[in-house]
């Protein structure tokens, strides 16, 4: 065979190594992800003051989100998600030695610094690591791989929290985030080194975020940010994905952090219990990943997106009947298969419609976005479980999901997106 017949690798080697960094990075964040209420409580909080803890720790990705796109990229992926590390390392540290609930909200606005420039920096990164006929395999391979997070990082965390104590969970967590941030640092030392030397021959850097770099300026942030209001207020694709994401993620902030609590004080759960969930789940996700890009690629990413919705949907109403272990497996299993479906062709549909340069600021503007609407819905959820019914955060799931997924193939239908599946729409968008 000759050489120029042989098959792209899917993965490319500097794509590996930086995904192997999120995999350590984030076996750490796993760890504790799904006890995060129940470390709060424990520390004095009541129902109503575990919502507000949610709720206030998400102010700080609203402020940055953007700016970590933005950063990333101006500065390149690598660079940024160093950035954000730093940030990470001193997060674990506070939590570690928060003496009352109210400091850990301290700790936990800092902590999420490092997801408002490691999130956008990653999505964009594999984007451009991708070839077009494949960006919708390669974020499901790249996902699928990631997932291992949630198969190893939960059953550890519930292990270490239910025989020592929560303390020492966040301090095995804090080491093995510590040790990912090193091999980060090292990766944006190279990739600095590499940048010079492209520098020195006239050709781009490797960790260029594009053709051309947005600048790290007020002056350039504002350019960028008018470009994706463009996009987003034009009636498109970004525009209901906008809408429809920041309505989904409205109801699921109302239940989300209150999830571990309701199955400890209603059902008597574990935290190991409560953390093989996650692993049920990330173990679905992984299996399935694959499957999802395949099928995006194939039938397009709006069938990709209103099935996984529909998934959720289903999972979320056997939510509601859930009463004991056995069930709740089910329906996390569910949210895994809907995950799997919507991930990939969310990601792939983003990549397509937003320019090259943009994208980092385009995954860190829908994120913002979305926490924006979101910002007051965990404290409200813990109102709705106080006034009401421990079900009524729940059950508002329920109700967007059945309005979201007719709206979701409404307006992503190609009449509406003019988006071929497999094709490179820019032009048609008005310019990923």
């Amino acid at each position: 065979m000759k050489p120029d017949a042989v098959r792209p690798r899917l993965l490319s080697p500097s794509l590996i190594v930086f995904l192997c960094a999120m995999i350590l990075a984030n076996i750490a964040w796993r760890m504790h992800g799904s006890l995060t209420g129940l470390f709060v409580q424990s520390l004095g909080a009541d129902v109503e003051q575990v919502g507000l803890y949610f709720t206030v720790t998400a102010i700080v990705p609203l402020v940055f989100q953007i700016i970590g796109g933005f950063v990333s990229d101006s500065i390149g992926r690598i660079r940024a998600v160093a950035v954000g590390s730093i940030a990470g390392v001193i997060g674990y540290i506070l939590t570690i030695l928060a003496p009352s609930w109210r400091w850990l909200i301290l700790a936990g606005s800092v902590s999420s610094l490092s997801s408002c420039f490691v999130g956008p920096s990653f999505q964009a990164f594999i984007a451009e690591q991708s070839s077009e006929e494949n960006r919708a395999r390669t974020f499901a391979t790249v996902n699928s791989m990631y997932m291992i997070v949630g198969v190893v990082g939960p059953p550890i965390g519930g292990f270490v929290s239910q025989r020592y104590g929560f303390r020492a969970m966040y301090m095995v967590a804090g080491v093995l985030y510590a040790a990912a941030t090193v091999i980060r640092l090292r990766m944006a030392v190279a990739a600095k080194q590499s940048a010079r030397v492209a520098a020195d021959n006239g050709a781009p850097a490797p960790d260029a975020a594009a053709s051309g770099r947005s600048s790290l300026t007020l002056k350039g942030l504002w350019a960028s940010l008018a470009a994706m209001a463009t996009l987003i207020a034009a009636g498109g694709i970004m525009t209901w994905l906008f809408i429809s994401d920041g309505l989904s993620d409205i109801a699921s902030s109302l239940a989300y952090g209150l999830e571990p609590v309701y199955q400890a004080n209603l059902f008597g759960m574990t935290p190991t219990q409560i953390t093989s969930l996650s692993s049920i789940y990330s173990v679905v996700v992984m299996a399935l990943l694959p499957a999802g890009g395949w099928f995006s690629d194939r039938f397009g990413e709006r069938v990709g997106i209103v099935v996984g919705h529909m998934v959720w949907l289903v999972a979320h109403v056997g939510f509601l009947f859930a009463a004991g272990y056995p069930m709740f497996m089910l329906v996390w299993a569910l949210y895994g298969i809907g995950d799997a479906l919507v991930r990939p062709s969310s990601d792939s549909l983003i990549s397509k419609v937003v320019p090259a340069n943009l994208r980092g600021t385009a995954f860190g503007l829908v994120s913002t976005s979305i926490g924006l609407f979101s910002l007051p819905a965990p404290y409200l959820g813990g109102l709705l479980w106080d006034r009401i019914s421990p079900l009524a955060p729940f059950v508002m799931r329920v109700v967007v999901g059945v309005l979201v997924i007719p709206l979701l193939w409404v307006k992503l239908a190609p009449a509406k997106a003019r988006v071929k599946p497999g094709a490179e729409p820019g032009a048609a968008a008005g310019t990923r």
